[in-house]
């Protein structure tokens, strides 16, 4: 028996572009959430054009706006403010992702919203937070964890910091925290009649979840060198190794146990004492598993240590990730360029809505709104809406 899906009923306002806000309200989307993606009369959200396209639409944008509908709105136009007020007097939450006092400035900010709706959840979410020094600084995922400490120790000993391709602070701080603070703040609104300003920082979050950097720190004294903590390659017992074809395996042996199996299964018992040992003490050992790695191919230490318990697993390329068995199984790859939402619910009636096309939705959102035929004609004469 299907279910509604979780936030079947919850009205949203997705004022964002680009990845960290489309992304959070996508997850909002896909728990069932009717999300209105409100794009300017102009260029839109950048994403529609960044990177490769399909079509008249970019890949990027495709992976972060399923089930969402989409209008075009010019809200410094005192009309389409107007309408803006209008829709949020019906919605639950509103995210926008502007520099801070940008809302304000157009007559959208939080105070103007929740007097027309004191129920609403108004989320920012902005590379430094609504205060502080750097609030109306530009910025971007580099720059974000650059400053939380973490793109610091991102590298192999001696090395440059390395550039990660996984955007850790857009996706960590700019979509889970906003969704984590938004239903936090709904429920509380449900209760209490009364929303709230959810003031994300990306920089914030990234800071905030930090715990093995600031571990390595407080242990050290001080801020340890690049790749030579725990779980940054100075233990043998977790990191890469390099196959004889040229890939790698990922051994995260960190438990006693599943370290003294993998040396049985690399036919090395004499290092079941080399457990956590660092510094020059690691490297005999990190050089004996290198040259045991290194005897076989990538598919056959894969096949080798498929029944054997101890954390040992390929480095997957992101199209073997796509054919993987077990991301199959849990149903992760979608139909086309998209991921599923990672979240299990059980059975339950979710949306299936493709990305909308600017402006897409605007008359339908608008007349379910209450506005007539003729008042969104004249909003379209005046421009707008789009």
């Amino acid at each position: 028996m299907t279910r509604p899906a979780p936030l079947a009923g919850i009205r949203v306002l997705d004022l964002t572009r680009l990845l960290p806000g489309p992304m959070c309200t996508q997850h909002l989307a896909d728990f069932g959430a009717a999300v209105i993606k409100i794009e300017d009369t102009g260029a839109g959200d950048y994403a529609r054009t960044l990177g490769p396209m399909r079509g008249d639409t970019s890949v990027l944008f495709e992976l972060v706006n399923r089930n969402k509908r989409g209008i075009r709105l010019d809200l410094k136009k005192p009309e389409g403010l107007a309408v803006l007020l209008r829709l949020a007097k019906d919605a639950d939450i509103l995210v926008e992702g502007f520099r801070p006092g940008v809302m304000d400035k157009l007559g959208a900010g939080y105070a103007a919203l929740s007097t027309v709706n004191p129920r609403i959840v108004y989320c920012s979410i902005t590379g430094y937070g609504q205060d502080g020094p750097y609030a109306q600084r530009a910025g971007h995922d580099i720059n974000y964890i650059g400053y939380a400490g973490v793109g610091d120790q991102i590298g192999a000993a001696g090395g440059p910091p390395v550039l990660p391709n996984f955007q850790i602070a857009d996706l960590l701080g700019g979509a889970l925290v906003p969704a984590m603070g938004i239903l936090a703040a709904l429920v509380d609104a449900r209760t209490s009649g009364r929303g709230r300003h959810v003031d994300v920082a990306m920089a914030d979050a990234v800071l905030a979840h930090a715990v093995f950097p600031l571990l390595d720190t407080l242990a050290a004294g001080s801020t340890p060198p690049r790749g030579s903590t725990m779980l940054a390659g100075e233990l043998p017992c977790y990191g890469y190794y390099a196959t004889r074809d040229g890939r790698y395996m990922a051994v995260g042996a960190l438990e006693a146990k599943f370290w003294e199996t993998l040396c049985d299964a690399l036919g090395c018992p004499e290092l079941k004492p080399q457990h956590l040992v660092y510094g020059d003490a690691a490297a005999p050992v990190k050089a004996r598993l290198a040259a045991i790695f290194a005897t076989r191919t990538q598919s056959e230490w894969t096949a080798h240590f498929a029944g054997i318990d101890c954390c040992v697993s390929p480095v997957l390329t992101m199209q073997e990730a796509l054919e993987n068995e077990q991301f199959l199984a849990r149903g992760m790859i979608g139909s086309g360029p998209s991921f599923a939402q990672p979240v299990k619910l059980g059975t339950n009636d979710a949306p299936d809505r493709p990305v909308p096309a600017p402006g897409e939705h605007t008359d339908a959102v608008l007349g379910e709104a209450g506005f007539s035929v003729s008042e969104i004609a004249l909003l379209r004469a005046c421009g707008a809406i789009a």
